[in-house]
């Protein structure tokens, strides 16, 4: 092993087995935290109980980790619970005096992230509040998120460029006659660091450009689909639903307020890096001091998006690991059994579907044959999707 002065220097990328085995418990937990809200999603139960049962989850599971070593290993939420209901389409994490509650017949977005010493593993699915299958408008738009990121698992691989996921996942969307959702980011993700520079567009525009990459080995993304029967051209309604802020670290400015020096204070002790909830300040200060914090660019906000009444949204997040051996999917949840009215019968989508994930060990990397999915739901290939896209960078 190295010296810890050069493996200081060298960022620890997914060549490390330690690095791969956090991700992977981070994995495990967030997996288990989103199981645990689907579970407790019931009809008449409050939204800001259940996300606080995510983020409590993954506090008491990620403590019980690394607790007897001797450098303090930083660990637990890298991604506030987040509960959007219908036409909302991200980022939805009330504070404890909010009484909304769901109700039957809600199409839920729960989006979630845990880490393990800055290695993140985000997730995000979309769970409706009924028994039975899921029919109609609602399936389409769940299966289009559900093919879109089943496609884009196929095409993050080394030697592949952000630009063809855009393209692609918009043209599995139309096959559903849904939209692909503006101003989502899939990111690359390194050690306590969400938002990396190397990024997906969902959909591009003249608005929004990001710089041409191409995918590479030992990287870590984390993939992020919404979906609408809408413009998919979401607004910000109200500045005071956004609970869910993030320390933009390069910014200093000396602020006025007692409030806000005492909340930004907190911040940085709590919450230095990583995107947090307002709900773990101390509410009445925080209203105060998080608008001159915002103001003046200390904090960014993750602001939550509407689109109009009626809109169907789906959302699905998922991290993968592109490691030597092929993609490892390591977030995902089981999908609701779905009937949507549309079925992908375009040959370049079942092309793409059809592709393999893993790579075999032996042989010269030949690729697996995927089973081609007809359906959206049939075309998983080793587990079940289910969470593919959070919007946790929606901003318009």
């Amino acid at each position: 092993m190295s010296s810890d002065d050069e493996r200081e220097e060298k960022e620890l990328d997914l060549s490390s087995s330690e690095v791969v085995t956090k991700y992977k418990s981070a994995a495990e937990i967030v997996n288990k935290a989103l199981q645990l809200v689907v579970s407790q999603c019931k009809p008449k139960a409050k939204i800001v109980d259940l996300c606080e049962k995510g983020d409590s989850y993954i506090r008491e599971q990620t403590g019980n980790m690394y607790k007897n070593v001797k450098k303090k290993i930083e660990r637990g939420v890298a991604f506030p619970t987040c509960i959007s209901v219908n036409n909302v389409v991200c980022h939805f994490s009330p504070l404890a005096s909010d009484e909304l509650v769901l109700e039957e017949g809600d199409i839920l977005k729960i989006d979630m992230g845990c880490h393990i010493d800055g290695f993140i593993a985000i997730v995000a699915h979309t769970h409706v509040l009924q028994q039975g299958p899921v029919t109609g408008r609602a399936a389409d738009v769940i299966a289009a998120a559900n093919t879109a990121a089943e496609v884009a698992l196929r095409l993050v691989k080394p030697g592949r460029k952000n630009k063809d996921v855009t393209e692609a996942i918009q043209k599995v969307a139309a096959a559903y006659d849904c939209k692909i959702v503006e101003g989502v980011l899939s990111h690359q993700l390194k050690q306590f660091v969400i938002d990396g520079n190397k990024v997906i567009l969902s959909v591009s525009n003249p608005d929004t450009r990001v710089d041409d990459a191409e995918f590479e080995e030992n990287e870590v993304y984390a993939i992020d689909i919404v979906t609408s029967t809408g413009e998919g051209k979401p607004k910000l309604l109200d500045e005071k639903q956004t609970t869910i802020y993030k320390r933009a670290v390069d910014k200093n400015y000396h602020l006025k307020m007692k409030a806000s020096r005492f909340i930004f204070s907190e911040i940085n002790q709590k919450f230095p890096i990583l995107p947090f909830t307002a709900r773990a300040l101390e509410e009445k200060r925080a209203r105060l001091g998080l608008v001159e914090c915002v103001n003046h660019e200390l904090l960014q906000p993750y602001p939550v998006l509407h689109e109009k009444p009626g809109d169907f949204i789906a959302h699905f997040k998922f991290t993968v690991l592109l490691m030597p051996n092929g993609s490892d999917r390591i977030t995902s949840h089981p999908l609701q059994e779905m009937q949507p009215t549309k079925t992908i019968d375009d040959p370049e989508i079942k092309a793409w579907l059809a592709l393999g994930v893993k790579t075999k060990k032996k042989g010269g990397g030949k690729k697996k044959k995927g089973k081609k999915g007809e359906k959206a739901e049939d075309s998983t290939e080793a587990e079940p999707m289910d969470e593919t896209t959070n919007g946790a960078a929606s901003q318009e």
